[in-house]
């Protein structure tokens, strides 16, 4: 029984290793080559450097002027994600309370909605941008990314809202609460766990979404991180050791955030996983 144990953890560990070889073998590559030259990078992309070139970073820094790129993205992501987080938690909360026809079709809706690819409402969402004078906004890049994303936040806090027992609200109410109040002072803090799910999976997204700041964002001023990539590409040829630079430069920051708050994302992922 213990030599098939042991046979089972080993055959369990061998696959784990093999596809954390897969999923990272491409960063590897790509933190490889961002120190090579581009004469050595276009040789052979799986040999080491002959001397690092750390000119690629300096030289990436300055074209799509990092500082500048990341505080654009943060300021998106910040005002995507807090709006999403609060309009998704109060919609959640309420759809998931009453019991009614209306409120059953209304989250069917945004259930629905989840289905609809990006694609397909790229055109009528860029002329909507346009007739609210939301294009080549931060502001409004951020607004747009809230709309995008409370469907599947508003999936996620109506099913963990299920778990919370309805007598903690009917309580308050009867101690005075208003039900904005409940909401804040009670359902809100209880609802860190999946608020942390949220806050993370939309973060990411945001942070690597390239599609969306390319049709919102015309002006260099505003570019974010992904999008100033784009200025390294040339149209008959392309600085292939700072756009390998360029793309490593804009994951630190997201690899910072991880390690960082690690256990506080490992935990709400568990807690949001098993009472959503």
């Amino acid at each position: 029984m213990r030599i098939k144990q042991k046979a089972g953890n080993i055959l369990v560990y061998s696959i784990l290793i093999l596809l954390l070889i897969y999923w990272l073998f491409p960063l590897f590559i790509a933190i490889l080559n961002s120190f090579k030259t581009n004469g050595e990078l276009l040789t052979n992309v799986l040999s080491l450097p002959k001397e690092l070139q750390f000119e690629n970073y300096t030289r990436t820094f300055e074209k799509m002027n990092y500082a500048r790129s990341l505080m654009n993205t943060v300021i998106v992501a910040s005002i995507g994600v807090s709006l999403m987080i609060f309009f998704s938690a109060m919609a959640g909360w309420r759809l998931a309370r009453t019991k009614t026809k209306l409120s059953t079709f209304i989250f069917g809706l945004f259930v629905f909605s989840m289905l609809v690819p990006f694609s397909s409402i790229m055109i009528p969402l860029y002329k909507i941008m346009l007739l609210f004078n939301m294009n080549n906004s931060l502001m409004g890049l951020g607004l747009v990314y809230t709309g995008l994303g409370v469907s599947m936040a508003i999936f996620l806090y109506h099913g963990f809202v299920k778990s919370i027992p309805k007598e903690i609200e009917e309580s308050a109410l009867m101690d005075g609460c208003r039900p904005f109040q409940i909401f804040i002072y009670i359902i809100f803090p209880l609802l860190k766990p999946v608020t942390v799910t949220v806050c993370i999976t939309n973060v990411l997204w945001i942070w690597n979404d390239f599609l969306l700041p390319l049709i919102a964002i015309s002006d260099n001023e505003k570019y974010t991180l992904l999008l100033s990539t784009n200025t390294l590409f040339g149209q008959y040829s392309s600085d292939w050791g700072a756009i390998l630079s360029a793309l490593i430069l804009a994951a630190i920051p997201v690899i910072v955030f991880y390690v960082i708050f690690q256990k506080s994302i490992l935990k709400g992922i568990a807690e949001g996983a098993t009472k959503g």
